[in-house]
């Protein structure tokens, strides 16, 4: 994403367009700005009272499971259950895929011990 111009640009941008008198058009060939950004500034200060830029970072999501410790708990004593029937018995309503990586994100596992894995060649006795 582009980064956006910065504060004092914009500050010097507006204020001749203010307190100078020049016209939009004539600002955006001075400073090498769009006529459009500049409209779009001045709509922003007229709106909000800033013309301060808006964050590029996008919203982050809600997450359902913030108690991890609570989570564990909860994993330890239902953990022969399916990740649907968890999903079920979950305080909030929460699908089962929530379930799966929340699971994996305090390293529960159903196995009992890792897997072995035993050579599959066995040596020759023969000789060539």
């Amino acid at each position: 994403m582009a980064k956006p111009y910065s504060y004092d640009l914009r500050q010097k941008v507006i204020q001749a367009i203010k307190l100078d008198g020049l016209k939009k058009s004539e600002a955006s060939q001075l400073f090498n700005i769009s006529h459009n950004t500049i409209g779009l500034w001045l709509k922003r200060l007229s709106e909000t009272g800033d013309y301060q830029a808006k964050s590029n970072q996008p919203p982050g999501n809600g997450h359902k499971i913030t108690d991890w410790e609570e989570f564990r708990e909860f994993a330890s004593s239902h953990g022969d259950k399916t990740q649907v029937e968890m999903a079920k018995l979950w305080k909030e309503q929460i699908s089962d895929r929530t379930i799966s990586r929340a699971l994996k994100k305090i390293g529960f596992t159903r196995k009992k011990r890792p897997m072995a894995t035993a050579s599959a060649m066995r040596p020759n006795d023969r000789r060539l």
